[in-house]
């Protein structure tokens, strides 16, 4: 009885396709990601670990950079009005007796982050939104007790997030001071 041979077949096989679907699939993800928008204070956190992400929604962000200077921002998601602001300026204002006008308050709604101390409030905020954060800050003061201004910009996010959770986050330079952060 002969055995019949069954010709072999070629393992070749055309990677065009396959190719086609990667540069495909790499090219949605490019256009699709979001690129991290550029921070005003460049802030080098420890390397520790952490297994906790934080929203920044609700939340009154605190940062020390490696200067150990320290800076503020207020975010407020779910509020598209920035109400929530105009009553945060809007109370340091009347407190620490700092007129400002509605061009600078519309400004603080806009800034990116506030290092600044009450005495030069007003003219940081009258920059122009898109300079305020290349303009240098010298920080909020907090190391003299008597005067730390912190207290009094915190004082009034906890009259303006009265009736939702205020989160309370801070975020450190590798570098920086050790009583920076404890008069934070």
């Amino acid at each position: 009885m002969p055995s019949v041979k069954i010709p072999r077949k070629s393992t070749d096989t055309d990677m065009t396709p396959f190719v086609d679907i990667a540069f495909l699939i790499l090219s949605f993800f490019i256009m699709a990601t979001k690129f991290k928008p550029e921070e005003p204070v460049k802030v080098e956190t420890p390397n520790s670990v952490s297994s906790d992400i934080l929203k920044e929604e609700n939340a009154v962000l605190i940062t020390i950079d490696k200067d150990s200077k320290v800076y503020l921002n207020i975010s407020s998601v779910k509020d598209e009005q920035k109400t929530k602001l105009v009553e945060i300026i809007d109370g340091i204002s009347t407190s620490r007796g700092i007129p400002l006008s509605d061009a600078e308050k519309q400004n603080f709604k806009n800034a990116p982050i506030i290092g600044v101390p009450f005495a030069s409030l007003k003219s940081y905020l009258d920059i122009p939104n898109a300079q305020q954060g290349k303009t240098v800050q010298p920080g909020i003061p907090v190391l003299d007790s008597l005067n730390n201004e912190l207290v009094w910009w915190i004082a009034e996010s906890k009259k303006a997030f009265a009736n939702t959770k205020l989160l309370y986050l801070i975020k450190g330079d590798n570098t920086s001071k050790y009583p920076t952060f404890e008069a934070v």
